[in-house]
Parts: structure tokens; C-alpha cells; sequence
């Protein structure tokens, strides 16, 4: 039920955007990136393991390091979509503008928006571009995820402008006075220590991107 849902709201947006007498450009519409059934679209960074299982994707932490899955594709500006579920105590979150360096899981650029579902972990911040923490939420929004069921979670990014949205309120709304990365993929993280065991589905980008 909630899939269709979410669905109804992306047509909403849809149309409210496009104007009318025309079809929407490319950047006016909301785009899958998982069709729910295999990985297509993306790429496995790192020996974790990722698999689909009930429309769902799964990341499991089987060894001490990080893992991630990352789009085959790159973008600048964006809104995603997404829900996830903790299955277990661990760090993850939703890196964007993301490059690796070849042949390992260390990330070269990118900035991380955080999931966490222990409280004063700051779901919601942003965290990476080698600054560690660059902004989390205020104390209040510390309790707004949902520890052991499904979260909502919209990221915008546009030029320097970060917002995340979770679970229908905005938690973050941050304009970086010196960004770092500004182009790269997306990729979903599982954090070292092997303690990783995370759900994602309903993954959804508008992207804005000019190039």
C-alpha cells in the first residue's frame, strides 16, 4: 500500500512541475533506480553483501570492512527518493557525489548523508570530503527516525545546498561555504566492523543535473 502511495505522490509531482501543453523534459521527472527484482544500475564496491530479496535491497556486513553499492551513473544535482529499514544496530547512510579510489573501498570524494538508528548518531547529517562532521540536525530531530521499521528519507542537493527530509520532516537545510565534491555517484554504505544489516527500496532520482 504504501508503494502505491509513493508512486501517487511521484505522478502528483509530476504534473504540478511539467507545464502544461508538453511533455516533461528529462530533468522533470522522477526516475527508479531499482526495479525491485536484481542490481541493474549499479555496482558492488567492496566485499559485503548485497542481494535483492523481496523487492527490497539487502546489505549485510560479512567482514570487518566497509562496503558500498554505488549507481553506474553520476550526478551532480539531484532529489532522491528512498526508504530504508535497519535491521540492526550499525552505521550506513547515502553517500553522494562519490569517486573511490580504484581497487578499494577508500572513498577519494563524496559526502555522506548519515542513517543511524542509535540515538545522537545524527541521522540526517552530512559527514565526509575528508572534514569529518560538516553538519547534523538539531537535538530535536535526534528521535524522528524510526529504529526498527521503514523510514522516508528525500535528499536534495543542489550546488552547495543540502537538505534531508526524514520521514516527512526536514531535519537538515544546509548551504556549505566550501564544498569539496561537486560530480560523482550515489552509493548506498555499510560501515566497517561487519555490525551493516540494511533495507532499501522505492528508489526514486529527479535529476537536475546540467552538463
Amino acid at each position: 500500500m504504501r508503494t502505491v502511495v509513493l508512486l501517487l505522490t511521484v505522478c502528483v509531482l509530476l504534473a504540478a512541475q511539467a507545464p502544461k501543453g508538453r511533455d516533461p523534459l528529462p530533468n522533470e521527472q522522477w526516475v527508479s533506480l531499482f526495479n525491485g527484482k536484481d542490481l541493474t544500475g549499479w555496482i558492488q564496491v567492496g566485499k559485503e553483501k548485497w542481494t535483492v530479496e523481496d523487492g527490497t535491497i539487502h546489505g549485510q556486513g560479512v567482514t570487518k570492512e566497509y562496503g558500498y553499492l554505488m549507481t553506474e551513473k553520476d550526478y551532480r544535482d539531484f532529489w532522491l527518493s528512498l526508504r530504508f529499514k535497519c535491521e540492526a544496530d550499525g552505521n550506513s547512510g547515502v553517500y553522494v557525489r562519490t569517486r573511490f579510489k580504484p581497487g578499494t573501498v577508500e572513498i577519494a570524494q563524496g559526502v555522506q548523508f548519515e542513517i543511524d538508528r542509535t540515538p545522537n548518531r545524527h541521522t540526517g547529517g552530512l559527514y565526509g570530503d575528508g572534514r569529518g562532521w560538516i553538519a547534523w540536525p538539531s537535538p530535536e530531530y535526534e528521535y524522528v527516525i524510526r529504529p526498527t521499521d521503514w523510514n522516508d528519507f528525500l535528499l536534495k542537493v543542489e550546488g552547495n545546498h543540502f537538505v534531508a527530509i526524514l520521514n516527512g520532516i526536514k531535519v537538515l537545510d544546509f548551504t556549505d561555504p566550501s564544498p569539496r565534491s561537486s560530480d560523482g555517484a550515489i552509493a548506498l554504505q555499510l560501515h566497517s566492523g561487519g555490525e551493516g544489516n540494511m533495507r532499501f527500496k522505492d528508489i526514486y532520482i529527479r535529476d537536475l543535473s546540467r552538463r
